[in-house]
């Protein structure tokens, strides 16, 4: 049964400028280690790193409190993208009976991320 459906919607100029303005503090404080193994080797980090911001606030939106940026992060089944959780989140889901499913993509200007909780 699906419980919530969140959507974000992230330009990749907010990211750009998050970057440019002061890099390392930006991404070490938003983004988990897994999740810049990931993009290792891409040209443009951008537009992955704003699919993950994305995916970080649509999840924000069907969680009842607030969680630190890197207690979810997006890892790869595969070419899957699917949400890791900090232990201590990953145990309220699965206490809940809560599965978490992500769909992630980007354009020229924006990326964007859906996230829908489904209880099994």
């Amino acid at each position: 049964m699906i419980v919530a459906v969140g959507l974000d919607l992230v330009e990749l100029g907010r990211i750009r400028r998050a970057m440019q303005s002061n890099p390392k503090r930006f991404v070490k404080r938003v983004f988990h280690p897994d999740e810049l193994t990931e993009l290792q080797g891409r040209i443009d980090l951008v537009p992955g790193l704003a699919a993950r911001f994305a995916a970080k606030e649509a999840f924000q939106k069907v969680w009842p409190t607030s969680f630190g940026w890197k207690d979810v992060w997006v890892a790869k089944e595969g070419k899957k993208p699917v949400l890791r959780f900090a232990p201590e989140l990953a145990q309220a889901m699965e206490q809940q009976g809560l599965r978490a499913h992500l769909s992630l993509t980007h354009a020229r200007g924006q990326a964007a991320a859906v996230v829908v909780l489904e209880r099994l």
